[in-house]
């Protein structure tokens, strides 16, 4: 499971004191995959990097009792200097998985032959995309943290792939996802949760967190 117990987060934006989350309680347990909305500049990506460890609470405890993966498109553990190949190894290693399986998947789902091997700091975004998505996948996770949906690549091969792959590990996994578009969130969650002004208000269907969200942002 995944709770988080009173917990508050702020920062200073130069202008004004911006409140992220206002002594905000939820649990997320296994089998039970979480979406939430929230407007743009709200936090979305705070809030996912606080759940995967990225970023600390100012008050409160964030408790993990499960193993929770980095968020989906997030590049900051990877070395732009070394390849894929190098900074797939090198990942492995930090999991406790075996170097050349990771290597291999994600070599395989990737799709990018010869760049492989070549620096990812050359890549474009969609080659980035392409291995940090096949990255998470390549790794064994209870929870996946998945920030405002999946990545939107022009190779059809990497998307069908990736896709299956995801809808198979759906049936054993939990996937916590955070958008402002409640229909990025159907696919993945059976129950749902709005930020607005600091408070996470969680419901037990997505239907009734699109009221109130529509309510809220449209009024």
């Amino acid at each position: 499971m995944l709770e988080f117990d009173n917990v508050s987060k702020s920062f200073w934006t130069g202008t004004q004191h911006k409140v992220i989350l206002d002594h905000v309680s939820f649990r997320v347990e296994l089998g039970n995959s979480l979406g939430i909305l929230a407007p743009n500049g709200t936090g979305k990506s705070t809030l996912i990097n606080m759940m995967a460890g990225l970023e600390k609470a100012d008050e409160g405890e964030i408790r993990r009792g499960c193993k929770i993966s980095f968020p989906l498109g997030f590049m900051g553990g990877v070395v732009g200097k070394v390849s894929a190949m190098e900074n797939a190894r090198y990942i492995a290693r930090l999991y406790g998985l075996d170097p050349d399986y990771v290597e291999s998947f994600c070599r395989w789902l990737c799709g990018l032959g010869e760049y492989f091997d070549q620096p990812v700091g050359t890549y474009s975004a969609g080659m980035r995309g392409r291995f940090s998505f096949a990255l998470l996948l390549a790794l064994d996770f209870d929870i996946y943290l998945i920030d405002e949906g999946m990545p939107s690549t022009t190779d059809v091969e990497f998307n069908r792939k990736a896709g299956e792959i995801l809808r198979e590990r759906l049936r054993t996994t939990t996937i916590i996802i955070v958008s402002h578009q409640a229909e990025t969130l159907e696919k993945y969650a059976r129950s749902a949760g709005v930020l607005l002004g600091g408070k996470l208000h969680i419901f037990d269907t997505l239907e009734e967190a699109k009221q109130v969200y529509d309510y809220e942002t449209q009024s």
